[in-house]
């Protein structure tokens, strides 16, 4: 299949930590979907973890083509992972809307981070 978008994202896990602390509830209800909110409440190292998904969203946003904001909302992308541990991105809402519109049948994502930076890569195909 065609590669149809590439989005990628890095982040300082500490400037993440920050908006966290300052504004914790309306952080995680923008940002973090359903499911990444019970994930949240189980996870240690907390701002990794918003790091990490904040790239995500951005980076997907990015491949999809329109950032953050009016075709596409954080909570529209969320990232679970399969049994093996590999990170699915699923997309909802508008940014789905979209995804449908322009014909855009997978996605691929990575995320990594390290002390003090956290990365994300996403590539969207089409038929």
């Amino acid at each position: 299949m065609p590669i149809a978008g590439i989005g990628t994202d890095i982040v300082e896990i500490d400037r993440i930590r920050q908006i966290y602390l300052r504004h914790p509830e309306k952080f995680i209800s923008r940002i973090l979907s359903e499911s990444e909110q019970r994930d949240f409440a189980e996870i240690d190292n907390k701002a990794a973890f918003l790091a990490k998904r904040f790239a995500a969203k951005e980076a997907a946003a990015k491949a999809l083509g329109t950032g953050i904001g009016e075709h596409a909302a954080f909570v529209d992308f969320s990232v679970t992972h399969s049994a093996e541990g590999q990170p699915i991105l699923d997309i909802q809402g508008r940014a789905k809307a979209l995804m449908q519109q322009r014909n855009l049948v997978a996605s691929h994502i990575s995320l990594s981070d390290e002390s003090a930076l956290a990365l994300a890569f996403v590539v969207f195909e089409t038929a």
